[in-house]
């Protein structure tokens, strides 16, 4: 595990969006599972800004660790923050872009988006392999979309799971851990200082910290990155 900590958000945003480059930018294709969130918005801003000609775009095809089921045109669904923030801006394929399908039956659409991946990545040991899968954390731990109080969804048999937010009730589609710890690279972009005590339960392993998803993020290539800023690293030792 490596953490990388930076001043503020923005500094973050900045930091990733090189670190993204540098990994995507190699002359072959390479697979990425988006997050949604307010942190991530920043960093699509940031590449718009400063990597929209600087990247073959045509190169990068485009996934989601995790989709609220609401169509594309909502103002939930991370499909849209990502046109709104980084592929109006771009100049990337249509056909890179895999979205998950917030507006059909979640469980048909979960199993549709697993062939998808089949189809699409290589896999390893009968998972899809991503090369780098973008997460966000929750004040609860939750990480893509599975919550604490469904954390047996983790190692569900399925690549793609059908959860439910604890308090809103919301369905929405996720990849599940086992694809998560496939992938070639995973990277936490955590921010704010509402983040810093499960920040430090999940990265110290404190007692009781099973309980949060993201504790359970353990990549078996080994490469796991955590970009934090100051606010979220506050009570690292």
């Amino acid at each position: 595990m490596e953490l990388k900590i930076y001043r503020d958000k923005q500094e973050v945003a900045e930091q990733f969006s090189a670190y993204f480059v540098e990994k995507a930018n190699t002359g072959k294709p390479f697979h990425v599972a988006l997050s949604g969130g307010s942190t991530p918005k920043i960093v699509f801003d940031v590449l718009a800004a400063n990597f929209s000609d600087k990247m073959d775009w045509s190169k990068v095809h485009f996934y989601w660790g995790d989709e609220r089921c609401v169509p594309p045109t909502d103002d939930e669904s991370n499909y849209k923050m990502t046109v709104e923030h980084l592929f109006s801006k771009i100049d990337v394929p249509e056909a890179n872009i895999h979205r998950i399908r917030g507006e059909e039956e979640p469980n048909t659409e979960a199993i549709c988006y697993a062939n998808l991946l089949e189809i699409n990545l290589n896999e390893v040991e009968g998972t899809p392999q991503f090369d780098l899968v973008i997460l966000g954390m929750g004040d609860d731990g939750h990480t893509a979309s599975i919550f604490p109080h469904q954390i047996n969804l983790w190692n569900a048999e399925d690549h793609c799971v059908v959860a439910t937010h604890p308090e809103s009730g919301q369905q929405r589609v996720s990849i599940n851990g086992k694809v998560i710890n496939a992938a070639k690279e995973v990277a936490f972009l955590v921010t704010g200082a509402s983040k810093a005590k499960k920040v430090k339960a999940v990265v110290e392993k404190t007692e009781g910290s099973k309980e949060y998803p993201a504790t359970l993020v353990d990549p078996k290539s080994g490469n796991l990155v955590w970009f934090l800023d100051e606010d979220a690293a506050a009570d690292l030792d």
